[in-house]
């Protein structure tokens, strides 16, 4: 299997698992939706994120071995700091980690499926994909409907002003699930 390391303007360390990714410039796309997390938290662009850029196969192996759950999945988040809030529904604190936030493993199979389904562009799915990660990273999480609502609007307003459509408007998420 294929692999590139590519590092993106100090923000993420992106390493190509599947080279379908090839075809879309995801470490562009990955430095633009974590710029946009890290500047609406005022936490600048100091930071490291890593992305593993895989396929469908890959990530169901490390969904069995990280949650037990022997599937696939679109998206998987590993924080390297607790920084969820006490109470459900608040907003988790900006403070407690240094500059590494943790990594983030993505399906290039599922994530062009469901854009697929959703009748939008890959790209487009891909950016909420990543600014829903990067927002695990900091914390935040859809355990419950106050925290779902809550990531959910942070995700809508971040992509609103990458030109990105609501993502859950009318469906429009192509039967995205996250969790």
């Amino acid at each position: 299997m294929m692999q590139i390391l590519i590092a993106m303007a100090d923000i993420c360390e992106l390493d190509i698992d599947d080279p379908r990714w090839n075809d879309i410039e995801i470490e562009k796309l990955a430095e633009t939706a974590f710029a946009s997390v890290l500047k609406h938290h005022k936490l600048g662009a100091d930071w490291q994120i890593g992305v593993l850029a895989c396929s469908d196969d890959r990530i169901a192996e490390l969904n069995d071995t990280y949650r037990d759950k022997n599937k696939a999945t679109n998206v998987l988040s590993w924080p390297n700091f607790d920084l969820s809030p006490a109470n459900a529904g608040e907003i988790p604190p900006p403070t407690g980690f240094d500059d590494s936030l943790g990594d983030i493993a993505i399906s290039y199979d599922t994530c062009v499926q469901e854009a697929q389904l959703g009748g939008i562009a890959v790209q487009s799915h891909l950016t909420h994909l990543l600014i829903h990660s990067c927002l695990h990273l900091l914390g935040y999480d859809h355990e419950t409907d106050a925290d779902a609502q809550r990531m959910e609007n942070l995700e809508t307003e971040l992509l609103a002003k990458l030109g990105i459509d609501d993502p859950y408007k009318n469906g429009a998420d192509g039967g995205v699930h996250f969790g």
